[in-house]
């Protein structure tokens, strides 16, 4: 298929639903979606009401604003209020509650220079502009936005820019995917692999799922039939028993991945751990600034005190980004927590869970 409209064909669509119900004859087949992407995708296009009973979709950890801890966020938060630190982030960060409610815009609201960006470069643009400040690049993201902040710091160590600094949230994804099925809390029959991420990673980076848990893997693109074809590999592996790596977005994802792009993460990042909201510490599941860009890492710069992290009261986002809740069954959600007035992550981010649910009702019929 050469053009996006074909990807979205109806009659294709109906077609590869009914195979998919037929292949799994009346088996109920337990699949979950690792991306946030995906799984608004699956409410915007009724996915799961077309393909329910016998396909049951679960919502994963995907969501690298929703999976940012407390902490974490309560660091950025206090960071930001220093005087001689200026924040670049992105919008979807400006909402996110850390502990007792508090977000970058309450920190903005009483003084901290907050600023909105759209590119990482933005954030090289405000130090050229604030040469007697230090701007500090929020970097919130997997392997897919990861490499984007790293040219950057190499783009401003070419320019002798020295006052961009990153503060690197980022996080690995296989790790949270092999922490969920290793827990045995859920059992899943096979997990839609993430896109975006998988372009950087390659297919083959999900080889240990199969491997190691006997649970099959098909990557998959955004587009309707690109994931009705990723769910109908995926039954297949389940009904035959026979659990392997499906690459369901060839159009997009190599099985080696980006080499370009890893080397980039390889010469500015080493591989540490990371807190994950609702996983907690995850070994080998963070990136932190390699030695080389010390002077450029705001952990290093700003050893800052923050008091132990909370939760927001009542949120069980933790428990959504695992999948063993679905948010609707939140006692928060649709009522106390609303996108207008989120109470946790899942519901401010674009790629969250409970927004997904709140906005596309036929997705809480899955």
């Amino acid at each position: 298929m050469k053009y996006i409209d074909e990807y979205r064909d109806p009659t294709k669509a109906q077609q590869l639903v009914a195979q998919i119900k037929c292949l799994a004859h009346g088996r109920r087949v337990r699949l979950m979606e690792f991306c946030g992407g995906h799984t608004h995708a699956i409410g915007r296009y009724g996915l799961g009401r077309l393909l329910a009973p016998e396909v049951e979709l679960l919502s994963g950890p995907g969501c690298p604003v929703c999976v940012t801890s407390a902490s974490d966020l309560d660091y950025a938060i206090a960071l930001a209020g220093l005087p001689d630190v200026l924040l670049a982030t992105f919008g979807d960060m400006l909402r996110v509650p850390g502990s007792r409610g508090r977000t970058l815009q309450h920190a903005r609201g009483e003084g901290a220079d907050v600023r909105l960006i759209y590119s990482p470069l933005d954030a090289l643009a405000l130090a050229e502009a604030h040469p007697e400040r230090r701007v500090v690049l929020l970097g919130v993201g997997f392997e897919t936005t990861a490499p984007g902040m790293a040219a950057t710091l190499l783009q401003a160590e070419a320019q002798g820019v020295p006052n961009l600094a990153l503060l690197s949230l980022h996080k690995l994804t296989p790790p949270a995917m092999r922490a969920i099925l290793g827990s045995g809390e859920i059992q899943l029959d096979g997990v839609i692999g993430p896109g975006h991420v998988s372009t950087v990673t390659g297919s083959e980076a999900w080889r240990f799922v199969p491997d190691e848990f006997g649970v099959g893997v098909a990557v998959s693109g955004f587009e309707p039939l690109d994931m009705l074809q990723a769910i109908y590999a995926l039954v297949q592996m389940a009904v035959s028993g026979e659990p392997r790596v499906e690459n369901s977005y060839a159009r997009g994802v190599q099985p080696e991945g980006n080499r370009a792009a890893q080397a980039l993460l390889a010469r500015c990042f080493v591989v540490d751990e990371g807190e994950w909201r609702g996983l907690g510490r995850l070994p080998a599941s963070g990136l932190r600034l390699a030695e080389a860009l010390r002077q450029r890492d705001a952990r290093a710069l700003y050893d800052l005190a923050v008091a132990p992290a909370a939760e927001p009261a009542g949120c069980r986002c933790g428990d959504v980004l695992r999948g063993a809740l679905r948010p609707e069954a939140c006692p928060l959600f649709g009522t106390a927590c609303t996108p207008r007035n989120p109470v946790g992550p899942c519901m401010v981010s674009a790629e969250g869970s409970c927004a997904a649910h709140y906005r596309y009702a036929e997705v809480a019929e899955r």
